[in-house]
């Protein structure tokens, strides 16, 4: 039978991509549109191809060479005018990256993407194809030994978090028999935690400890339930009650940033700067430790609230003002002559940060000053 179909839950997710062509027209795009950083080109065109896309041949740009780069750059099929095909590029080797799990996989896909995203350089620029494949719900060890078969064929890298003993010893002796490069990701830290409490763990697959519904999990709920209702500066006299309160211009990522933050169990209120609107005055009656500040680049502001006026069907010779330059940084202005005045309010510049890294400041400095309170007047940006 095919490994396909003897695990129904497996993922696969191609990740195939090209290097980039040679193009004189410097940092500008084609359409005209403002200059991008290079590097965070590169971030998004390398989240894009893990995540299954093709990249628009369009988009490809040349990237400054690494120094002393490890790996040398593969040919790809080149049309007559010099684009890269990628519709030919299944003919390159792809090394596949097989994920197997007895629970959900995540935790070992989360690391295998964050490990992937040191590759940038080779796999956007140097044409490195990376297949991976998700193998979830693997608690058989007929079905392991299939997946590890499967793995030696392919040449593929095998990395697993099995919560059973009995299923890591076998995934790690299988692999050793057939040769196949492996990582325990769950494994070692498991252990180590073990020594360091003294006591055995459960041999378990996360959700599977017959307490799926955790206090954890119903103060999860109840933060996202909290955050969506104080959405957009809704029920200001609620701040109070919020662990986290963002506040910023429209456009700065505060919502997204928000339901984030709450998926981790943080309440979280969202308050907008309006130019012209009178922010609410419970903002300034709340702990200052609580409250951070967003901020971002005005030309990367303007070209979000083009394409948010393009999606709401708003015409670029309309009344509203909203994507003008002149106005865009008369508003943000506005907001920085606000955060001087509260100076106890961190302020993250979210240009180019994806959700992630931007509550990765947020909960540290939350933190931080939370147990620590080690600082006093903030002054610098993040």
């Amino acid at each position: 039978m095919p490994i396909w179909q003897l695990c129904p839950n497996i993922h696969s997710v191609p990740q195939i991509v090209a290097c980039t062509r040679n193009d004189k027209t410097g940092s500008k795009s084609v359409s005209g549109r403002p200059k991008v950083s290079p590097q965070l080109n590169r971030w998004s065109r390398a989240r894009a191809v893990r995540s299954g896309q093709k990249l628009d041949q369009s988009s490809l740009r040349t990237q400054p060479p690494e120094p002393n780069p490890p790996v040398r750059p593969l040919p790809l099929p080149v049309d007559p005018d010099g684009a890269v095909n990628l519709d030919g590029a299944d003919v390159m080797t792809v090394k596949s990256i097989y994920i197997v799990s007895d629970g959900t996989g995540w935790t070992a896909e989360h690391c295998v993407n964050a490990a992937l995203g040191q590759f940038d350089y080779c796999l956007v620029d140097r044409g490195c194809p990376v297949s991976t494949h998700l193998f979830s719900g693997i608690d058989d060890a007929e079905k392991l030994l299939e997946i590890t078969k499967q793995a030696a064929k392919e040449g593929a890298f095998f990395v697993y978090t099995l919560a059973d003993p009995s299923l890591a010893s076998a995934a790690k002796q299988a692999c050793k028999l057939w040769g196949v490069p492996s990582t325990d990701v769950l494994g070692p830290i498991t252990e180590a935690i073990a020594s360091h409490l003294g006591v055995s763990p459960s041999g378990l697959p996360r959700g599977a400890s017959g307490l799926p519904l955790s206090d954890d999990y119903f103060r999860r709920i109840e933060a996202v339930e909290f955050t969506i209702k104080q959405d957009d500066g809704a029920c200001p006299q609620n701040l109070a009650e919020a662990d986290i309160v963002l506040t910023g211009v429209s456009r700065t990522g505060k919502t997204p940033l928000s339901i984030y933050l709450a998926q981790k169990g943080y309440k979280v209120a969202n308050v907008p700067i309006v130019l012209g609107v009178g922010v609410p005055r419970t903002l300034f009656e709340v702990d200052s430790k609580k409250v951070f500040g967003l901020t971002i680049n005005p030309l990367v502001l303007q070209n979000i609230r083009r394409t948010r006026a393009k999606t709401m069907g708003l015409s670029s010779d309309g009344r509203s003002n909203y994507s003008e330059m002149n106005y865009v940084r008369e508003e943000l202005e506005f907001a920085g002559r606000l955060f001087a005045q509260n100076p106890l309010w961190p302020v993250i510049d979210v240009t180019g940060k994806a959700i992630e890294e931007t509550a990765a400041v947020v909960l540290r400095l939350y933190h931080d000053r939370k147990h620590i309170c080690t600082m006093p007047r903030i002054s610098k940006r993040y």
